[in-house]
């Protein structure tokens, strides 16, 4: 069983920086491929980046992509730093955890709670 909990959420104007963090209390966490979600008010939960259980393969959307970094280190933590922040970043944002992972939802085995983000213009 794999728990994950998501940190650093909150308001930010647009053109800001936040940085999310994602605890996993794993024992085997560099066996788990971490990725991000998240899930605008009245929309579905999408894809928005991966790490590979290495580190050495990203992926992002496209939305996303050269505004927000995806880590990982070896304390069980993810992270997902996020620049130039824009109103349409809005959402509860999740982290999740797989041995292989994707860009679907049903690709992922483990969920957090979420985390806020909320972006003013």
């Amino acid at each position: 069983q794999v728990q994950l909990v998501e940190s650093g959420g909150g308001s930010v104007q647009a053109g800001g920086s936040l940085r999310l963090s994602c605890a996993a209390s794993v024992r085997t966490f560099r066996n788990y491929a971490m990725g991000w979600f998240r899930q605008a008010p009245g929309k579905e939960r999408e894809f928005v980046a991966s790490i590979s259980w290495s580190g050495n393969s990203k992926d992002y959307s496209d939305s996303v992509k050269g505004r927000f970094t995806i880590s990982r280190d070896n304390t069980n933590s993810a992270y997902l730093q996020m620049h130039s922040l824009k109103p349409e970043d809005t959402a509860v944002y999740y982290c999740a955890a797989d041995f292989k992972g994707g860009a679907y939802v049903r690709s992922w085995a483990y969920w957090g709670k979420g985390t806020l983000v909320t972006v003013s213009s």
